[in-house]
């Protein structure tokens, strides 16, 4: 996976700088009465397994407590890693904190995505039973904060060609979620606020050598209260078409 890095990382740093307004909302004046659905520049639907190839030891299982390497805390974060109770979360019912928009697509195990409409895709996770909507468009009035917040998608058309190059084909797609519920971006307790704001860039390739197709989720968490600075994740899925689907409850260790 890490021969995709020279690929992934102009495509994510020109994500993150932006695009002019008209291209985050999907296209141009040619695309303007098409809905998100129809005008969508790449296919993120089916079913797409987690490949972890980086930070196994805080993926695939709890971490110790206090161990947040890695991440860049304030001191008001450490306390926080270094307060985790599991025991006192399940019984307050928070079990699902490691489970939140800030951290889902981190779990192992499947995802699928579909469209709910033609303006919201519907992304299930196995892990923790999870279900997320990415809303294209105007979205509803902020109500109760949630563990997937209120999700914001845009298409991003393929970067400019360079001069001599052809034009690159496909894009991404943009999702801002905010309007969440205190989670941990690891599952001991290491946390983000209801203030954390996430951004991620889902990208869509094929590998040339084993022409399997994967979904590359890169994501950014913003928040002031607990970090020193904006934290980067990428995540890698493999698509899948074997019928497996085994969801399964949220655990606080």
């Amino acid at each position: 996976m890490r021969r995709w890095n020279h690929l992934l990382l102009p495509i994510a740093l020109a994500a993150i700088c932006g695009l002019p307004a008209a291209a985050q909302r999907g296209g141009g004046r040619g695309n303007a009465a098409l809905s998100p659905r129809t005008a969508a520049p790449v296919d993120l639907t089916g079913t797409w397994v987690s490949i972890v190839t980086e930070d196994w030891r805080w993926r695939m299982m709890t971490p110790p407590k206090g161990d947040y390497a890695s991440i860049p805390l304030n001191p008001a974060g450490v306390a926080v890693v270094n307060a985790w109770d599991p025991a006192r979360d399940a019984a307050a019912g928070e079990q699902c904190r490691a489970y939140g928009a800030g951290a889902i697509m981190r779990q192992p195990g499947r995802v699928r995505i579909s469209w709910q409409n033609d303006s919201t895709l519907k992304v299930d996770a196995e892990a923790g039973t999870q279900t997320r909507l990415f809303t294209f468009g105007d979205t509803a009035a902020a109500g109760q904060r949630t563990w997937q917040g209120v999700s914001v998608a845009a298409w991003q058309p393929a970067g400019a060609a360079r001069r001599g190059e052809a034009a690159a084909k496909g894009g991404s797609l943009k999702v801002v979620t905010t309007n969440l519920s205190a989670g941990y971006l690891r599952k001991n307790g290491v946390p983000y606020s209801q203030d954390a704001v996430v951004t991620e860039y889902f990208n869509r390739i094929t590998d040339p050598v084993d022409n399997q197709t994967y979904l590359i989720v890169t994501t950014v968490i913003d928040d002031p209260q607990y970090l020193l600075q904006r934290f980067f994740t990428s995540s890698h899925f493999r698509k899948v078409d074997d019928g497996v689907w085994k969801p399964r409850p949220c655990t606080a260790d």
